[in-house]
């Protein structure tokens, strides 16, 4: 049985998929070996796979700097998904892939809050905390120096999930 946290990753590596091959032209068969029936991986078109597609017709991509930017037309409410995803997880198992994670999560919900119809005058909390966890992190987003500001790292999680959960219409 595959848990709910896999079932999302499945999903998202299924709309990343999705969303190259609409860029590329090509539509690529599903990987059906890998799992059993009524998994992410054996649906031939699932909702996050059709959004993704619409939504998001290039792929995430490195920016200058070495740091993820969210695919074009990412929305609020599925870039605050994936940060919430983090929330049952911690340092107590492979701490630079969570603290890395959580940075890279944050990342691409700035992207998506500053992309936002409504504006990034709309999320000017989130959008502050964020910078200023960029500023004190200097561009350096190394395992060391994740951890070096961890409590920051996860403080500022923290405050956007808490004022998210004060601004439902953004997210749901």
């Amino acid at each position: 049985m595959i848990d709910k946290t896999s079932a999302r990753r499945a999903a998202l590596v299924a709309a990343t998929l999705a969303a190259l091959a609409v860029s590329c032209g090509t539509t690529p068969e599903p990987d059906r070996s890998a799992a059993g029936p009524g998994t992410a991986a054996t649906a031939t078109a699932t909702p996050a796979t059709e959004a993704a597609t619409e939504a998001a017709p290039e792929a995430t991509a490195a920016g200058p700097d070495g740091e993820l930017a969210p695919a074009s037309g990412e929305k609020v409410r599925d870039a605050f998904a994936t940060l919430q995803a983090t929330l049952n997880d911690s340092c107590a198992t492979d701490c630079s892939y969570f603290l890395g994670r959580v940075h890279k999560e944050l990342q691409e919900l700035d992207g998506a809050m500053k992309a936002d119809p409504k504006g990034p005058g709309h999320f000017p909390e989130p959008i502050q905390k964020i910078s200023e966890l960029n500023r004190a992190l200097a561009g350096d987003s190394s395992a060391a120096n994740l951890k070096a500001h961890q409590k920051l790292l996860i403080g500022t999680r923290d405050f956007i999930n808490t004022w998210m959960q004060d601004h439902p219409d953004d997210y749901r």
